[in-house]
């Protein structure tokens, strides 16, 4: 087996994850705890911290840290009330933060038949019809079949209902030309994505992911600005399209696995 290092990204101090491979990135205005990494420092984006979210510490990452990991080592990172565990887990099995070592996913197999390990997927279809009325009425002008066909309630309505009516589509116009088509594609034909900005892998692709996200949301920035930008859910936009883009980024350009993760309320 192969020990994975694991970075955490936070703004509240974790008390009960003690695990050795486990490293905990600050991107808190607190004052930053002992032993966590703090983000604010060289080339970083600190001050976008509530756009960007845990990317703020991603970039970081990657412009002043990845330098000096092994290009053999596992990286995963998770924030603080996501986590990856072990697979096959019973179902019933209640996890909390008083048993959560003894389930936290450490290691891999030695020599796994994958790039990348990404999270299991959540679903978006199913939407009440009343709430297609209050957050998806541009889109139900548009297209009203979504009102009766959930095969039709995909990524694209649950952005537009969440984050903005034409957000998405306006963004992936941004993108460069081997993208661009197939991700609309994707948010079009798909009802579920993998969640939460989380992932696993090598430092080769971890760049590669790192260089495709953040020079796409550079130019994305240009288009939404920041201070425009106004309440919870479109505040963090380049979190919300960073998400997206990664459930379809790591299934094209990578051997990836769906992996459990879980909730756990700090």
């Amino acid at each position: 087996m192969r020990q994975i290092k694991f970075y955490c990204v936070t703004d509240k101090k974790i008390n009960f994850i003690n695990k050795e491979n486990y490293n905990f990135g600050w991107v808190g205005n607190e004052d930053v705890p002992n032993h966590y990494i703090k983000c604010n420092n060289k080339d970083n984006i600190f001050y976008k911290e509530k756009h960007y979210s845990e990317l703020t510490f991603h970039y970081w990452f990657w412009k002043n840290l990845m330098i000096s990991e092994d290009d053999d080592q596992w990286i995963g990172f998770c924030q603080k009330r996501r986590y990856w565990i072990k697979e096959n887990l019973s179902q019933d099995k209640n996890i909390n933060k008083d048993n959560i070592n003894d389930y936290l996913l450490t290691h891999i197999e030695k020599e796994p038949n994958y790039e990348s390990i990404i999270c299991r997927p959540i679903n978006v279809n199913g939407v009440k019809k009343i709430k297609i009325f209050k957050r998806g009425f541009k889109n139900l002008i548009k297209k009203p079949s979504i009102l009766f066909y959930e095969k039709y309630q995909n990524i694209e309505l649950h952005f537009d209902m969440h984050h903005g009516y034409g957000n998405l589509k306006n963004a992936i116009k941004l993108m460069d030309n081997c993208d661009r088509n197939d991700f609309l594609d994707y948010v079009n034909k798909n009802t579920k994505f993998n969640p939460h900005i989380m992932f696993i892998s090598k430092k080769k692709i971890i760049n590669e992911w790192f260089e495709a996200q953040f020079n796409w949301l550079k130019r994305c920035e240009k288009k939404f600005g920041l201070t425009n930008l106004s309440g919870y859910d479109q505040t963090r936009i380049y979190a919300y399209l960073a998400e997206r883009f990664l459930s379809f980024w790591f299934k094209k350009y990578t051997k990836y696995k769906e992996h459990p993760w879980i909730f756990i309320d700090v």
